[in-house]
């Protein structure tokens, strides 16, 4: 999470958008950052909500705006398989070494995930609390470029962003049968990444 005080922008970390380039780059011109632990730097709104907010509001800035961007759904699944095919994680219950893309998916799409892909939802991620608080930029992962416009605009610095933190390359075959049964299961993840600029 990436705080701009004067500007009143949250950048919020979702996972596996490119939050380690955006760190990166920003890092200088942020007035706060949560980077540690995983479960604040990557804070949803509702923990935002319930940590961060009050925090503002006593400074004065209950106007703080929150940005938050989002991948195309089977894309976000790549990213977050491929992630888990990384040698640190074999023989770990959170590994996907020996699964293909199809079967971690289907897991993905099942009433009760296994640990592997137990990877949450960019929909839950993002959604609105009953008190308004709620995001007001939302970007598309695959429109970098109208992102860096906003950013560029809103914190008057010019931005180059390098690509960090990329997962290797695997084959992310899906049947048609199991894209059809995420886009059904998913359907709150598509809607949101249909709704973003």
């Amino acid at each position: 999470m990436l705080v701009f005080w004067k500007a009143r922008l949250v950048f919020l970390a979702v996972p596996k958008t490119g939050t380690s380039a955006w760190e990166t780059t920003l890092l200088p011109f942020a007035s706060m950052t949560v980077l540690d632990p995983p479960e604040l730097k990557h804070a949803p709104v509702y923990r935002y909500n319930r940590f961060f907010r009050p925090m503002y509001d006593k400074m004065g800035a209950s106007d703080m705006e929150l940005l938050a961007v989002v991948r195309e759904p089977i894309s976000w699944l790549g990213s977050w398989y491929r992630y888990r095919q990384r040698g640190f994680l074999e023989g770990k219950s959170t590994s996907t070494r020996g699964l293909s893309f199809d079967a971690f998916c289907r897991a993905y799409a099942s009433d009760t995930r296994p640990a592997f892909a137990n990877v949450g939802s960019q929909a839950k991620f993002i959604e609105p609390r009953p008190n308004g608080v709620s995001v007001s930029h939302l970007f598309k992962y695959e429109n970098q470029s109208g992102l860096i416009d906003f950013l560029q605009d809103r914190l008057q610095i010019a931005i180059e962003l390098p690509r960090e933190n990329v997962s290797p390359r695997r084959e992310l075959d899906l049947t048609a049968e199991t894209e059809a049964l995420l886009r059904r299961t998913c359907a709150d993840d598509f809607a949101v990444w249909d709704s973003a600029r």
